[in-house]
Formats: C-alpha cells, structure tokens, sequence
C-alpha cells in the first residue's frame, strides 16, 4: 500500500511538473510573439522634415501623433527649406509636409522635380503670400508705394530665413519694382518679434508674410497690393516625399494625399500648438477635438 502511494505520488509530481512546463512554454512563445510584434511596430520609423514656421512646426506635430497612433516611429528633423530638399533627394528625410505653388517653391520645383516627388495633391487651397504693412500706416496700400516711403521704413524690409522660397521671390519683388530697400534676413520667430515690436509702438514696419498664419489674428495687418503679380495669387500647399516612400509607406502616402484642411482648421491647430508648452500636446488636443476629420484621412 505505502508502494502504491509513492508510486501516485511520483505520477502526481510528474503530471504537475509537466503542466507547468507548457505553461511556462506557452508563457515564452506568448511573449515572443509579443517581441515580434512590438519589434515590427518600431520598424516602422517615418523622418519628416519640420521647418520653424508656425503652421509647419503644427502639422508636422499633428502628423507625428497621428501617425505614432498608428504605430509609427516618427521622428521630426528641422531643417531650413534648402537643407530639406537636399535630404528629399538623398533619402534622408522621408517626407515634407510644406511645397508652396506655384510661385514660393517653384525654384525648388524645377530644381528637384526628377529626384524628389512633388505631391499632385494639396492640403491647403487659399494660401497667400505678400508684402504686409501695419493698418495704421494708410499711406502706403501697394508695393509702388514703398519707394515713395523709404525713409519711414529706413529702407529695410523685415524678413526671415534666408533659402525660403518666399524670401527669393522678394528677392526678385524688389527688383521688379526696382526698390530701393534692403531684404533682412533672420527667423521666423525674430521676424515676428519685430512686427510685434513696431505694432506695440505703432511704428512703421514692412515684412514678407503668409496666410494661414496666427499672426493675423494678433495684429492688424494688411498685404500690399501687387499689381506685378510677382507674389502670384492664390498659392497652394502641397506635401514632397523621397523616391520610393511610396512603395515603402503606401498606407501613409495615401494618408497623406486625402490630407486637406480649411482656414478654421489650420489657424485652430496653430493656435493650439503655439499655446501648448509642448506643441505635440498642442497637437493631440485638437486631434482629440477633430477625430471625424482625420477619419476621412486616415481611412
């Protein structure tokens, strides 16, 4: 009896002894299948070029958490316009989110238009680009006025970094109208602060600037007249990928191409990301608010 009894218990121990084991198996592929998958979700890395402009530095953000939702690794390179696209060409950035046309970016455009692709798409359909002056300076409504006004201004127009596309073309506005002024450059940011400077002290101040941007509804600005036209009319945002992002990242280039906003949308978006301290906090606040819109992106 006592031989019977160890006998059992022997089977017993050996029974629980196995059980354990293929717990302990099933544990170990569990948690390799786990690896696996969250090794194939950090493949996924996507670097996006961001440019220290307003509404760049927002939509870059807003992409960055849309797309680590999804899974994607994302890392944001800033980057001036020039650099940008030279590391379109090379592959080492994936993507640029702002191609300004047809006139801001053109140069670039024909510049890169067989090493770099040039999104058909548009995300932002009444984009403005011109000369801007403080409303309290009524004197001065057109471009031909600025001559007349020189000495006001000292002869400098205020501008920002040097390789946009949007300095270039004024570059080539002061030379249309044969100015007698000189194009500063800067950043944004310092650009910004001089106008908020002479606006604070209702001074005069001239600089090239954009819409959609949150300066406009700080400050009362108005854009010169051009009757040259060389600031083009209504200017379009498109986004530019490296070759062969779109065999790498198809969902994302889709994504990317039902991509489109309206001025409510971008100038919120702005404000939120320029109000947040973090701007990727800023950016996920006005995802959580717009989930119904990104659905008709990302689907």
């Amino acid at each position: 009896m006592n031989k019977w009894k160890k006998e059992l218990s022997l089977i017993l121990v050996l029974l629980l002894v196995a059980v354990l084991t293929a717990c302990g198996s099933t544990s170990d592929e569990s948690g390799t299948e786990q690896t696996s998958a969250e090794t194939k979700a950090s493949d996924k890395e996507l670097t996006i070029g961001q440019i220290n402009w307003a509404e760049n530095i927002a939509v870059t953000n807003m992409w960055k958490a849309i797309l680590e939702e999804k899974g994607y690794n994302v890392k944001l390179s800033v980057l001036n316009m020039g650099t940008t696209m030279k590391a379109l060409e090379s592959g080492e950035l994936d993507a640029s989110l702002e191609i300004w046309l047809p006139v801001q970016d053109a140069n670039y455009l024909e510049t890169y238009q067989d090493s770099v692709n040039f999104s058909e798409e548009t995300w932002f359909d009444n984009a403005k680009v011109g000369l801007v002056v403080p409303t309290y300076l009524e004197e001065v409504n057109s471009v031909e006025d600025l001559n007349e006004h020189k000495d006001l201004f000292e002869g400098e127009i205020v501008g920002f970094d040097p390789g946009a596309g949007t300095m270039e073309v004024t570059e080539q506005l002061i030379k249309d109208y044969n100015l007698d002024f000189e194009l500063l450059t800067s950043s944004e940011p310092a650009m910004l602060a001089e106008i908020g400077k002479a606006v604070k002290n209702e001074e005069p101040i001239v600089a090239p600037l954009w819409s959609p941007h949150w300066v406009f509804s700080k400050y009362d600005l108005k854009f010169l007249e051009d009757p040259q036209n060389t600031f083009g009319g209504v200017e379009k945002i498109h986004h530019a990928t490296r070759h062969g992002f779109e065999d790498d990242y198809p969902e994302v280039n889709e994504w990317f191409k039902n991509w489109k906003m309206d001025d409510q949308q971008i100038g919120q978006l702005i404000d939120y990301v320029e109000s947040a301290e973090v701007p990727l906090d800023g950016a996920k606040k006005w995802i959580e608010e717009n989930e119904e819109l990104i659905g008709e992106w990302v689907k």
